[in-house]
């Protein structure tokens, strides 16, 4: 349902209904849409016809899926994740590139925040 909605924008339940390209009920694309605005993630008009709208990022869903997947999968702890994709999949030049790129920012910030900890 957010997908469609980040791809169409804001929407009717007709034209949600329509863009989701399933053969799924109008009352059933309206009770979800309603289910999602209970829960903050997508916003509804006061016009009639209501249009719905994501209220969420595919970043913000993304992050706050990864971050579960971390606590659920290695109990918070990254490394044994990281080391697991990298282990199964076969990685690009840029991806392990980029990799070096992210490991070098985290050892600057945690360089920062431990020089900071001996500051105080």
């Amino acid at each position: 349902m957010l997908q469609m909605l980040w791809n169409a924008g804001s929407v009717t339940i007709l034209e949600a209904q329509k863009a989701l390209g399933l053969s799924i009920g109008y009352t059933t694309v309206q009770t979800r849409l309603n289910r999602l605005v209970k829960k903050g993630v997508v916003g509804k008009t006061r016009g009639r016809p209501a249009k719905y709208t994501a209220a969420v990022s595919a970043e913000q869903v993304s992050a706050h899926d990864l971050d579960t997947l971390v606590q659920r999968v290695s109990q918070g702890q990254v490394v044994p994740l990281v080391a697991h994709l990298i282990n199964r999949q076969r990685l690009s030049p840029g991806e392990v590139e980029r990799l070096k790129q992210m490991i070098a920012q985290a050892e600057r910030r945690s360089q920062s925040s431990r020089g900071q900890r001996e500051g105080e």
